[in-house]
């Protein structure tokens, strides 16, 4: 079994997380803006929550827009509001934007690339002025609120392709955050997969369990999808699985290769990584098994043929309970 950082609701066990948890404890007690950098699927909300969450503006409102699933047409009146009559079909009693709905808390602007040119220049006036005009309106609104931004395109590139304006990224990119894929964080998925295990046996009312076949082989599999896909395998397996153990048979077919599980004799390599991270992980996951298998730190110890004191502090190491 493995814990998660107590007090946090970024689920992890990587060394990689853990450095930028550290980073962002510092970073959320001031209002700096941060710009979240990672493949679809990562969790960029969950760190932007996680900022929020432990920030002094905690007690406000967290506020997420998704920049690319509103409609260019729409979006500025989503986020800034209007005045009443302001447009053709406009609530007759206006409307507040979301910029001002998060007053007093976090605004998270998930997909910022995909915000519209024409809109830029009226979103780097919040974050340097503090203030905005509704559309329809003449008098400036002010708002106090934290901007949290994400994405998952090179906003670098798109500066110099004229895409995106170079003020708003460096006003944006005062602090960015760049979340590891997780392909590269590969210690994070036992104990993501029992996360959401726990979530889901919760929701439908079962108390599945995962074998450690199945968890061996989410870590062979490169997750294209990262914590999002893994996500949704698990609740698919929760849902689908007929008995109460999830086995391998129950995998889908991208996860589960027979002929290739077969074939290897206990350590099966799908992609290369520094031997460092490699080493770590065989390491890890091998302490655990011993673990599991032995019941104590002094039967692992004897399994593996090291000193107790050792798995005592490889335990500490990567997090590891004695179950």
């Amino acid at each position: 079994r493995i814990e998660a950082m107590k007090g946090s609701e970024v689920i992890h066990s990587s060394k990689n997380m853990e450095k930028i948890l550290e980073m962002l404890k510092r970073v959320a007690t001031v209002d700096t803006t941060v710009l979240i950098y990672g493949e679809t699927g990562v969790g960029k909300e969950v760190i932007a929550k996680y900022i929020h969450n432990i920030s002094n503006r905690n007690k406000g409102p967290f506020i997420k827009v998704n920049c690319g699933a509103i409609p260019e047409n729409l979006i500025e009146a989503e986020l800034f509001g209007y005045e009443k009559g302001a447009f053709t079909g406009a609530r007759s009693e206006g409307k507040l934007g979301l910029i001002e709905v998060a007053d007093g808390g976090t605004l998270f602007l998930d997909e910022i690339g995909e915000i519209p040119l024409s809109l830029q220049v009226k979103l780097l006036r919040v974050l340097q002025e503090k203030e905005f005009i509704k559309v329809g309106g003449i008098k400036n609104i002010k708002v106090d609120v934290r901007i949290i931004a994400a994405t998952n395109k090179d906003l670098k590139k798109m500066v110099r392709n004229g895409e995106f304006r170079e003020d708003l990224y460096y006003r944006l990119n005062v602090v960015p955050v760049s979340v590891p894929p997780l392909r590269e964080r590969l210690v994070d998925i036992p104990i993501l997969a029992h996360h959401f295990l726990l979530k889901y046996n919760e929701k439908y009312g079962y108390s599945k369990q995962l074998t450690k076949e199945v968890i061996e082989c989410f870590m062979r599999y490169s997750w294209p999808g990262n914590v999002r896909e893994l996500e949704n395998v698990i609740e698919r397996l929760v849902v689908t699985s007929e008995g109460s153990q999830i086995t391998v048979k129950d995998l889908p077919s991208e996860l589960y290769n027979e002929k290739e599980a077969n074939s290897t004799g206990g350590v099966f390599i799908s992609k290369l990584m520094p031997l460092k991270e490699a080493t770590a992980l065989i390491e890890h996951q091998l302490i655990e098994k011993a673990l599991e298998e032995g019941g104590s730190t002094y039967k692992a110890a004897e399994i593996l043929e090291v000193d107790q004191s050792t798995i005592v502090r490889k335990m500490k190491k990567y997090k590891l309970q004695n179950s």
